[in-house]
């Protein structure tokens, strides 16, 4: 029964008049925002503009056994809780953004001489 828009129920314990649509609308909210941010995570990994470009010009191809190690280092990384990762392999290093999914630049093995990182919180060695 509702009485002036209030929700009301005699079998609802005290204090929570009114307040179960929130409650759940609140938890579907956030269900909803897991599901993305899972789905999100689950879509693979992206290239930035940037890093695309550092490939092309060092000449570094991604095929499906490299993406997949990728993304298998990435995935390690975020279980750690790391937010911008060097990915460091044979074909070279990669510095994702983990929280985005995104490649944001890269260097092959050649490039990486006398180089430094800066802004990464992790590294991992494929």
């Amino acid at each position: 029964m509702d009485i002036n828009r209030i929700g009301f129920a005699a079998n609802r314990p005290a204090g929570t008049i009114g307040q179960s649509s929130q409650v759940s609308e609140n938890d579907n909210k956030q269900a909803g925002f897991k599901t993305l941010l899972q789905e999100k995570a689950k879509a693979g990994l992206s290239f930035s503009k940037h890093a695309a470009k550092r490939m092309n010009e060092r000449g570094i191809s991604v095929d499906n056994q490299l993406m997949s190690d990728l993304e298998h280092a990435v995935e390690g990384a975020r279980k750690k809780g790391a937010r911008d990762v060097a990915v460091i392999g044979p074909q070279g290093v990669f510095i994702v953004n983990v929280p985005n999914n995104t490649v944001v630049t890269t260097m092959s093995q050649s490039d990486m001489r006398e180089r430094v990182f800066t802004n990464i919180d992790s590294a991992v060695l494929m």
